[in-house]
Formats: structure tokens, C-alpha cells, sequence
């Protein structure tokens, strides 16, 4: 940063004297607008923020999680509801989730798909392969898996949860996809994208985060997939990671 911004800086803080920041910034005054996590921790973010003063660099990539699971299967539901839907909600800027309704489904000889729980699993599955496929925002793509998981007809509840989450698509469209090839052509590709996971998944729901999954992985996102995902995340961590009550002006986040 240029000597007048600092001179600016200081200035507009009022401690042109030798005077030193809280014992919490470690960082001369020469370094506090060199990144937005330095001017959180000197308590000065507000001031560089207005002299327009903090480095911007590239945002650092999002952490890739992906769920491959079945619909009727009881673990598959808690891990989606319960561990990977709230980190979701708290953590959208920094992550991003793909769903892989399928698991230990198989295809027989006549070409149908043959699920672990049945029929209704299958329906379940193709349903949710192809409002996945029409919904645009992935957050109304997450609460209607969440509202279809939670039903007891089919195909009415599937009807109302897509209903709610999107007003620019049709349901005879659902329907179509349903019933007709489209359908058919996005599950063989959910069985491709899982028979082409490497280790091959033994149980479900299986999870990769940012396409790698390892025992240890997969002990830590079931335990706390929240902090998890803080800690791989590269960039600038959010309030909510380290525990800050800061909030910070978007327009100067690195996510």
C-alpha cells in the first residue's frame, strides 16, 4: 500500500503519534489495509473499506461436496436433512453441493432400473433427477429434495414441493421427463458418474468433497461437515467460520 494511504489511514484513525493497534493486531500500520482478514483482526476494516484500500484478489474456489445416495435409505435422509442441508444454508458462499440420487441402484436385462427400497425409491430418484435437472437455483434445487424426502405420495408431494420452488417451469415438463426418455437419460448418467467413483462407494450415502473421498474425509463430514468445510475452504474465511460478529460489505469479500 502507498506511504499516503497509510498517512490517510492514520489520519482518519487519529493516531498520527507512535501509537500501536489493540493487542489483538499483530501487524504494523503499514500492513493493516493489506488484506480484509488483517483489517478485521487490527479493528480497521470500516476505515479501509471506505479508502477503497484492501487488495482484492481473485476469489478462492468453492468446497465441492457431493452426495451420492439412495431416497428411501434412512442414513442417506438423516445425512441430507440433518448434517448437509444446514451446512448448506450457513455456508452457500463458500461451498457447492451436487446430489447423485442413485447409490446401489442396478439395471437389469430389460434396461429398467431396480432400487434397494423398491419401486418407489426408483420413482423417487428419477423424480428428483429431473427437477434437479429443470430447477436453475441450486438452493430451490436443495429445499425440494428436502420437502420430496419428507413425503408420503409420490407424486402429489412431488407436485407441491416443486410447485413451491419454481415459477418459471411447468409440471406436465416434470411429468414429461418422468415418463419419457429424458428421464431414463439422466439416471444412466447418475450410473456412470457413481460406478466411475474412485475408491467404488461400499455404502451410502457416500460422500466426496472436491472429488476425493478418504476414510478420514467421510469420519469428519459426518461428524461436523460445518467445520469441515471452514477449514478447507482457501480463501478469506466467513464471519460465521471463525466467529466473528463482524459483518462485512460483500462487495470486498474474496468468496
Amino acid at each position: 500500500m502507498a506511504v499516503t494511504a497509510v498517512v490517510a489511514l492514520l489520519l482518519l484513525l487519529g493516531v498520527c503519534r507512535a501509537s500501536h493497534p489493540k493487542p489483538s493486531c499483530r501487524y504494523p500500520p503499514s500492513e493493516w489495509c493489506r488484506s480484509l482478514e488483517i483489517a478485521t483482526a487490527c479493528k480497521v476494516q470500516k476505515q479501509c473499506m471506505e479508502m477503497n484500500a484492501i487488495r482484492q484478489y481473485p476469489p478462492a474456489p468453492k468446497v465441492n461436496v457431493t452426495l451420492y445416495y439412495e431416497s428411501l435409505c434412512p442414513y442417506s435422509r438423516w445425512f441430507l436433512t440433518l448434517k448437509l442441508l444446514p451446512t448448506y444454508i450457513l455456508l452457500s458462499d463458500i461451498m457447492e453441493v451436487k446430489l447423485v440420487p442413485y447409490g446401489n441402484t442396478q439395471v437389469n436385462t430389460a434396461g429398467s432400473f431396480v432400487c434397494q427400497h423398491g419401486q418407489d425409491e426408483c420413482d423417487l430418484d428419477m423424480i428428483t433427477a429431473c427437477v434437479l435437472h429443470y430447477l436453475e437455483d441450486y438452493s430451490f434445487k436443495f429445499w425440494f429434495v428436502e420437502c420430496l424426502l419428507s413425503s408420503t405420495n409420490i407424486l402429489k408431494d412431488a407436485k407441491m414441493c416443486f410447485e413451491t420452488y419454481t415459477f418459471y417451469r411447468s409440471w406436465e415438463d416434470v411429468l414429461g421427463c418422468f415418463f419419457g426418455p429424458e428421464g431414463m437419460g439422466l439416471m444412466h448418467k447418475y450410473a456412470n458418474d457413481t460406478r466411475a467413483l474412485r475408491p467404488q462407494h461400499t455404502y451410502v450415502p457416500w460422500v466426496t468433497i472436491n472429488g476425493e473421498h478418504t476414510d478420514s474425509l467421510n469420519e469428519k463430514a459426518h461428524t461436523s461437515l460445518f467445520l469441515l468445510v471452514c477449514d478447507l475452504y482457501k480463501g478469506v474465511k466467513p464471519g460465521i467460520c471463525t466467529g466473528s460478529p463482524t459483518h462485512l460489505n460483500r462487495g470486498y469479500t474474496f468468496a
